[in-house]
């Protein structure tokens, strides 16, 4: 899989392959797209759609399936959960889908998925504002409940993506109700708006803020308050390509690359 929609595409990047096959419901025998002479099938590219918090850690993920197969073409695309089920759903070549939480794989059509999804990393919900001034107390925003207080610009992602499905949890479980400024698509276009300034705080994953590189800061919620996501990936075709990005997503270096980049481990 090798062309994207033009709304996912985000990057190309040239990868090799040597033929192997392994789980995700993936066959272990050859095809009619068999071109190696050994009864197993040749692959045509690797096309992973994702939501878009992974979008720094699965270009890292990518550099590992290059190390194994060099002449491999590997098109990542990024965007919200929603979006990428929709592509999927209307045709959109690919291979992998690696979703933000549960309820977006749930909307997939089951007939679509080879073998079981599998959760490959864990994701938490924080409240971030502007870095500003060294000082960490002089911004507008410094503790969970001045976002209920007049004036105050917060954003967050639509309500059908899942960071947006987990601002409205949070918010409701620490009784806040703040005047929502903006609705983004996803959690970067959020993270976005705070780093320029056009938002007082936002809300958005853990991994965002690690990202953003200074960029913006976290402001601490209280104890116990927290909405941590799932990450499903599922296999979305029988190109053997796609057993090669999970062989490298959940081994002991794709594991390490999620959890410097802030992602917890299932």
């Amino acid at each position: 899989m090798s062309r994207l929609p033009a709304l996912l595409l985000s990057s190309t990047v040239g990868l090799s392959v040597a033929v192997g096959l392994s789980a995700c419901g993936l066959p272990s025998g050859g095809t009619s797209g068999d071109t190696s002479g050994t009864g197993t099938p040749a692959s045509d590219g690797l096309t992973v759609l994702a939501a878009a918090s992974l979008t720094d850690v699965l270009e890292e993920v990518a550099d590992l399936v290059r190390a194994e197969h060099p002449d491999l073409q590997v098109d990542l695309a990024f965007a919200a959960s929603s979006t990428v089920v929709q592509q999927v759903d209307q045709g959109a070549p690919a291979d992998v889908v690696v979703l933000a939480g549960p309820e977006p794989l749930a909307m997939v059509d089951p007939d679509l998925v080879r073998g079981d999804p599998v959760v490959v990393a864990t994701n938490t919900l924080v409240l971030t504002v502007p870095a500003g001034p060294d000082d960490p107390g002089t911004g507008p925003v410094t503790a969970v409940e001045d976002l209920a207080r007049d004036g105050i610009r917060l954003v967050v992602c639509r309500p059908e993506a899942p960071c947006g499905r987990a601002a409205e949890t949070l918010l409701a479980d620490l009784g806040v109700a703040p005047r929502i400024a903006s609705y983004e698509p996803d959690a970067r276009a959020t993270l976005t708006k705070v780093e320029l300034g056009e938002a007082d705080a936002g809300l958005v994953w853990r991994t965002d803020v690690l990202a953003a590189d200074g960029r913006v800061r976290e402001v601490p919620l209280p104890e116990g308050a927290e909405v941590t996501n799932d990450y499903p990936l599922a296999v979305v075709s029988v190109d053997p390509a796609a057993a090669w990005f999970v062989e490298a997503i959940t081994s002991e270096d794709g594991r390490r690359l999620l959890a410097d980049a802030g992602f917890g481990l299932p």
